[in-house]
C-alpha cells in the first residue's frame, strides 16, 4: 500500500479487525476507532506485531465532535487521508423485531449509528482527500441494503440508505479524482450475525476471507472506479 493512510471505522472485531490486520499486512499506516478503547487497544498491538504504523482512538463516530477528533488527530499524526472505510455499524435489538412492533428508539439509533456515522466521516474527510484530488472511500452495505427482507428491520433499512449515500456522493464527486464505492461482504461470522441470525443453519465466510475486494478499492489500481456496489464473492471479477 505504499504507506498509505487508511482509516477504519469499527475496527475492534468483525469484518473491522480484520481489514485493519490485512492492511498491516500490507504496511498501510493505520487510524482506527471504535466505541471500546479496551478491545480496540488490543487489536492495535495486534496490528503493530505485524509491523503497522497504528493510531487507534475511542470514538462513536455517529457524534459529530468524535468525528472532528478522530480526523483531526489522524490529520495531526499522519498528514494526509488516502482511503477511508465506514465500517461501524450496529444491528439493532435482537431478536430483530418486525417493523410493526419494532421500538421507535432502537430504529433511530440505528440509523443514527449506521448512516449518519458514514455521512459525518465522509464530510469531514472528503475536503481533506479534495486538497490532493485523490483518494478512495469505501461504504460497507449488505443484501439487506439492496433487496428488502422481512425480519432485518432497521439495519436493512440502515443500508439502503447508506447505498443512497454512496451513489450520490459518487455523482457529487465525479468530476474529481475522489471516489466512492461500496462492497457488500456477504454473511459472515461474526457477533453481529449471530445477533441478527441467532440460529444460523448454513455455514458462513470468515471476515478474513473477504478483505481482497477493500484491498483492491484502496489501491491505485481502482483510480477511475466510482459509485460502484461490489460483492466479496465476485472478486474474480475485478
Amino acid at each position: 500500500m505504499n504507506k498509505k493512510v487508511i482509516m477504519i471505522t469499527g475496527a475492534s472485531k468483525g469484518l473491522g479487525k480484520a481489514l485493519t490486520m490485512a492492511f498491516a499486512k500490507e504496511e498501510a499506516r493505520l487510524a482506527i476507532c471504535s466505541r471500546s478503547e479496551k478491545i480496540l487497544e488490543k487489536v492495535k498491538r495486534e496490528a503493530e506485531g505485524l509491523g503497522a504504523e497504528v493510531l487507534a482512538i475511542r470514538a462513536d463516530v455517529s457524534l459529530p465532535g468524535d468525528v472532528e477528533r478522530f480526523v483531526a488527530l489522524t490529520q495531526e499524526v499522519y498528514g494526509q487521508i488516502d482511503v477511508l472505510i465506514n465500517n461501524a455499524s450496529i444491528v439493532g435489538p435482537s431478536p430483530i423485531p418486525l417493523l410493526l412492533d419494532y421500538p421507535e428508539d432502537d430504529f433511530a439509533e440505528v440509523l443514527r449509528v449506521n448512516v449518519a456515522s458514514a455521512f459525518l466521516v465522509s464530510r469531514r474527510v472528503i475536503p481533506v482527500m479534495l486538497e490532493r484530488n485523490e483518494g478512495s472511500i469505501i461504504n460497507v452495505t449488505s443484501e439487506a441494503g439492496h433487496v428488502g427482507y422481512a425480519g432485518w428491520g432497521a439495519y436493512g433499512i440502515s443500508k439502503f440508505a447508506v447505498e443512497g449515500l454512496t451513489q450520490t456522493w459518487a455523482d457529487e464527486l465525479s468530476h474529481t479524482n475522489v471516489r466512492v464505492n461500496m462492497v457488500d461482504p456477504g454473511e459472515m461470522d461474526t457477533e453481529m450475525h449471530q445477533l441478527a441470525v441467532p440460529d444460523c443453519d448454513y455455514p458462513l465466510a470468515k471476515p478474513e476471507d473477504v478483505v481482497n475486494i477493500f484491498l483492491h478499492l484502496a489501491s491505485d489500481q481502482s483510480r477511475g472506479i466510482n459509485g460502484q456496489r461490489f460483492e466479496a464473492q465476485s472478486e474474480e471479477e475485478l
